[in-house]
């Protein structure tokens, strides 16, 4: 600290990283998180915020872009239009960000009301300032369906990896068109769709189930188990704007919403990895949220309920304090001229901090 009433930046950044850098480690690093909210607005809105904050935090560029996996279908769409929202207030910029979406239906025209293409750019795309070529989606009209997955894991690769792989889940615990029995270490390919997926999407083609394509282009499983693993654990500057920020480590966000899904849940935390429920193959990825609603936990124990409750909210808080304070003082010291980081606790930080400023991770 420098003088009575004021505070150095460097003196702000080493008290902060030698008192909280070891707590935001051995609460993230090699953990599976489940984070429990009220209902689903309120899991979207969480998801939302934590994708904004991760893009913020990791200052992309036109030299370093930050990729992102995402989903379709109606859990994920809450979470898009908050983030619609978010960039329409100028709390982010997708100018630099990477996408890459899981899968796609083989045969049905990009112009289709149902193919993902229409979805993600009805739905996301178009409502942010997203460049059309750094939104990537299979081409499931493509002339060689093969070299056409092999492509898209080069540009996954070309990219850098996935920064964040944002999921969600059907009730038999699939991800993207990864059905039960697929292979836990599998790529991008072309699948024939189960008797049950195609019954189950027949309500989006009027209920007929001629309409439906058999077949899809999708992600594999250990496509997403990779999402770049890359926290700088030597890193104590958290307000560089040069290097990764102390909070940056990639990850896997699985959302999961409404009772329908909570035996998926259950068996996506409660027993072993099984390739019958493709989603508890992510119990092995070292950075893996469940985001979900009180529904979709109907199914699960009592006791983990209350332990990932009670486990949340001090992982939340503590890394809501180093987030909020990068963002602060890289844009100005102030609100923190009079307080004495190494004689007042986390809580004291937390409270000089605006409101607005407020961030769930």
């Amino acid at each position: 600290m420098t003088g009575s009433g004021s505070c150095d930046k460097t003196d702000v950044s080493q008290h902060l990283t030698a008192q909280l850098k070891n707590r935001v480690f051995s609460e993230r690093a090699g953990t599976m998180r489940l984070v429990i909210l009220d209902d689903y607005d309120l899991a979207s809105e969480w998801a939302a915020k934590y994708i904004r904050n991760r893009i913020i935090q990791f200052k992309p560029s036109a030299d370093r872009y930050f990729s992102l996996g995402l989903p379709t279908g109606s859990t994920p769409y809450g979470c898009y239009q908050k983030l619609i929202e978010y960039y329409r207030n100028g709390d982010i910029s997708f100018k630099y960000v990477k996408t890459f979406n899981m899968d796609e239906y083989v045969g049905l025209p990009r112009a289709h009301p149902e193919s993902y293409h229409s979805y993600m750019w009805n739905n996301f795309f178009k409502h942010i300032d997203i460049k059309p070529a750094n939104a990537h989606i299979l081409d499931g009209n493509a002339e060689d369906l093969e070299a056409e997955c092999q492509a898209f894991e080069q540009k996954i690769a070309e990219a850098g990896g996935i920064e964040l792989f944002v999921g969600g889940i059907g009730p038999d615990g699939h991800i993207a068109f990864n059905e039960p029995g697929s292979s836990l270490v599998s790529r991008t390919r072309v699948k024939t769709l189960a008797k049950d997926t195609i019954v189950a999407n027949a309500r989006f083609f009027g209920n007929d189930l001629s309409k439906v394509p058999t077949m899809a282009l999708t992600v594999g499983v250990g496509t997403v188990m990779d999402a770049k693993e890359v926290m700088d654990q030597n890193h104590t500057d958290i307000f560089s704007s040069t290097t990764s920020c102390l909070l940056h480590c990639s990850l896997v966000m699985i959302l999961i919403t409404g009772a329908h899904k909570a035996f998926a849940l259950y068996k996506a935390i409660e027993e072993g990895v099984n390739h019958m429920w493709t989603v508890s193959a992510f119990q092995q990825h070292p950075r893996t949220i469940f985001v979900c609603d009180e529904d979709a936990t109907l199914e699960l124990r009592v006791k983990t309920v209350k332990y990932f409750k009670g486990s949340q909210h001090p992982w939340q808080e503590c890394q809501h304090n180093i987030w909020t304070l990068h963002i602060t003082v890289d844009k100005e010291i102030y609100a923190l001229n009079h307080i004495n980081v190494l004689r007042h606790s986390s809580s004291h930080i937390k409270s000089a901090i605006p409101a607005d400023q407020e961030t769930p991770m």
